[in-house]
């Protein structure tokens, strides 16, 4: 094998090389656009579940669900332009919420949320009156509309969510929790 021939043979591996790890990084780009991505939590609103500083995964395929924890673009009212949130969809298209004594009531159906930190009620505000309030009293709508979800963080009383900026818009969600155990 001449001088010639072993460097072009070099140089035929290297860019076999090089066209695999850009195959490679393109291939992860893409699964992270699309389909799944990693999160950190920022803030308080969702404790117990998630805590500041917590890592998560979301998923960008499904469509969120109601109970599903989700990250969406934080809405313009809120000041925080560019940043995202974390919270958990109560209501989906056409659902009725109200609160009773502080008690997620869904379409009429009272809903467990063992989710919460022990004894913790649901206020329109933290302390204010004894928990009974309606999406109307919040949105000045009786159901949730379409495109539109509901949300709460699961620290009721350290959250900013629908109950303060209203409904989110679906086309806002980036993706799902992927769960790993967690309610």
């Amino acid at each position: 094998m001449t001088e010639e021939v072993k460097k072009k043979s070099i140089w035929r591996q290297i860019l076999s090389w090089v066209l695999v790890i850009l195959v490679a990084i393109g291939i992860a780009m893409l699964v992270r656009t699309f389909v799944f991505a990693p999160v950190k939590v920022d803030g308080m609103s969702m404790y117990p579940t998630y805590e500041d500083g917590n890592r998560i995964f979301i998923e960008k395929i499904t469509k969120p669900d109601r109970f599903d924890k989700i990250v969406f673009d934080a809405p313009v009212s809120t000041g925080d332009e560019g940043k995202y949130f974390i919270k958990r969809v109560i209501g989906v298209p056409g659902d009725k919420i109200e609160f009773k004594n502080g008690a997620l009531y869904v379409n009429g159906k009272k809903k467990n949320e063992s989710y919460l930190a022990k004894d913790m009620k649901t206020y329109r505000e933290p302390g204010d009156g004894d928990g009974d309030f309606t999406l109307k009293d919040i949105t000045g709508s009786t159901t949730v509309p379409d495109g539109k979800l509901f949300v709460l963080g699961d620290n009721r009383e350290g959250s900013m969510d629908s109950r303060i900026f209203g409904f989110i818009n679906s086309s806002a969600v980036d993706g799902v929790v992927m769960n790993f155990g967690k309610k």
